[in-house]
């Protein structure tokens, strides 16, 4: 399905993002990965290589222009086009409980939504027909925890500039986004990492597990597919359900402390 298309990832070094990008390249795509970690991104692109597969790692910092700028020159220099933009990247700096402040709020809003937005805009010119942008959002953009404002602001912006660029671009690419919840990502980190969840883990997701990136890939390739084009400028979430259970104190043995 993605043989020979060119996949555009940010934040393609670690987490949810390196399982975007491997799986692209293991698709027979030809992936290009911005990521501020080197070493990490170093170690992606030769594990990406080692399988066979093609990938061009940029090292930068999102939040920055010129990087944003420098990028997507590099992309096409090495591609000519793409097919396809994976927003992923992100940062945060925590909260008002944790005294963020004006830079940090705003660097945060930098990677989370202005990236996304300006990379759009600098790859339109060069997406092929049937292109395709997906916008790695939260559920965190419809509820959240204490002292986590830079991010969930961020993410309730992408979730809202998923839909704005999706009617500005019709007829052109088709832009969506996906919330995911509790993913996780360990085993991108660590290796040899072993999951050890326990039942109330498990049993507060309706799935009855908690997420994998591989349960993201899914739906960034569903997404990505042509023949779901009719999908455009939708947020789809994917937490096992665990959005949807409404509990209150007493419920399900959960206790709310004063």
């Amino acid at each position: 399905m993605f043989r020979n298309k060119v996949a555009v990832i940010t934040g393609g070094a670690l987490g949810i993002g390196k399982c975007i990008t491997q799986q692209f390249a293991k698709e027979g795509a030809r992936v290009a990965f911005i990521d501020m970690n080197l070493a990490a991104g170093e170690e992606t692109k030769a594990e990406i290589l080692e399988d066979g597969g093609e990938a061009l790692f940029f090292f930068g910092d999102l939040a920055k222009e010129k990087t944003l700028i420098d990028f997507t020159k590099k992309v096409i220099e090495h591609y000519g086009n793409i097919d396809y933009l994976i927003n992923n990247a992100m940062i945060s700096k925590k909260g008002i409980m944790s005294d963020c402040g004006y830079e940090d709020f705003n660097e945060v809003l930098r990677v989370g939504i202005t990236a996304p937005y300006m990379l759009t805009k600098l790859f339109l010119p060069y997406f092929n027909k049937g292109g395709a942008v997906v916008n790695i959002s939260s559920t965190r953009a419809f509820q959240s925890q204490k002292d986590t404002e830079s991010y969930t602001a961020a993410k309730g912006g992408i979730t809202a500039l998923t839909h704005a660029l999706a009617v500005s671009l019709a007829g052109k690419i088709r832009v969506n986004s996906i919330s995911p919840g509790w993913i996780d990502t360990g085993s991108t980190y660590d290796k040899n990492y072993i999951p050890d969840y326990s039942d109330a883990d498990k049993k507060q997701h309706l799935s009855g597990r908690v997420g994998h990136p591989m349960d993201i890939v899914r739906t960034v390739f569903f997404l990505c597919n042509e023949d779901n084009s009719f999908i455009n400028g939708h947020n789809i979430v994917v937490d096992g359900g665990m959005s949807k259970l409404m509990i209150y104190t007493e419920d399900y043995g959960w206790h709310y402390e004063v």
